[in-house]
């Protein structure tokens, strides 16, 4: 991504500043980073999405304390809408306590935005739910926890949101790795996702995996992701931790490819080690607006 497409010093009042630079991060302490899009396919008002992935929500690195902070923080950006694409739950190889998945969501529950709130399950959100591997992932306690709550659970399908006077359609898609541990595709099913957009209608798709967009799908003008921590290690560009079948191209911030865009959040909280190198967390603000 170009460099003035970021806003990698902007921070939120009342929290310290911190250079961008500090070698390591261990607790989450995200900065705010913005990315601007104009895009001809976007034909409404300007519209503001804040991004909240990977949180893995875990003591002592990313506590429910914390987590209540970053959400009083996301609610006081004013978007129009905020996503949450996936990995709530903390990963069982972090040396850390997990938060049970309804702790996390009643947190969550606090976002407010006028256009709602909307997630999509991540990997380690079935890697590491007990109750998903008990039962054979017939049942998920993300899942859950999401279904009484206000947050829409995107798991193949899509919404349909109005904005300023017209419409368009968010789609989500399950996680393309739930199951690999297991020797099984991922519960993506795009063309379900899908369904009943419109075709030709704007549309914004939130994958947790952002591999998936090198399907080239065009159904989306613009994915939304996560999954990666932005290499969690970034050693001047160089990503060689990202978890991703197609090295650091699609690691982090803003790529533009056969004329669609993608978003990758460096995310919040930590896989593996409870350690970023030059890799901050980040609350993502993206700002879509009409282009020529």
């Amino acid at each position: 991504m170009c460099l003035d497409d970021c806003d990698r010093n902007a921070w939120w009042p009342g929290m310290k500043p911190r250079r961008f630079f500090a070698p390591l991060t261990v607790r989450s302490k995200p900065r705010l980073v913005r990315h601007r899009i104009a895009d001809a396919r976007w034909t409404l008002p300007d519209l503001t999405i804040a991004v909240l992935a990977d949180l893995h929500v875990c003591r002592p690195w990313t506590p429910l304390p914390a987590l209540r902070h970053i959400v009083a923080i996301t609610n006081a950006l004013g978007a129009d809408l905020i996503l949450l694409p996936g990995d709530l739950i903390a990963d069982a190889k972090l040396p850390g306590r997990g938060e049970p998945a309804d702790a996390v969501v009643a947190e969550l529950s606090r976002l407010s935005a006028p256009l709602g709130v909307a997630a999509v399950l991540g990997n380690h959100d079935w890697w590491d739910c007990r109750l998903a591997q008990s039962s054979g992932f017939a049942r998920n306690s993300v899942v859950e926890a999401l279904e009484p709550s206000p947050i829409a659970l995107l798991g193949n399908r899509a919404i349909c949101l109005e904005h300023g006077g017209g419409r368009f359609w968010l789609a989500g898609i399950d996680s393309q790795h739930a199951l690999r541990r297991h020797g099984h595709p991922g519960l993506h099913d795009p063309d379900a996702a899908f369904s009943e957009v419109p075709a030709g209608a704007p549309a914004i798709l939130m994958a947790h995996e952002p591999d998936y967009f090198a399907q080239g799908d065009e159904r989306a003008f613009l994915q939304i992701s996560g999954h990666t921590h932005g290499g969690q290690a970034n050693l001047l560009g160089w990503r060689p931790m990202t978890p991703s079948a197609h090295g650091g191209r699609y690691a982090w911030g803003h790529v533009r490819e056969g004329g669609r865009h993608l978003i990758v959040s460096g995310g919040i909280g930590y896989s593996g080690l409870p350690l970023r190198i030059l890799q901050p967390p980040e609350i993502t603000l993206v700002m879509l607006q009409r282009g020529a």
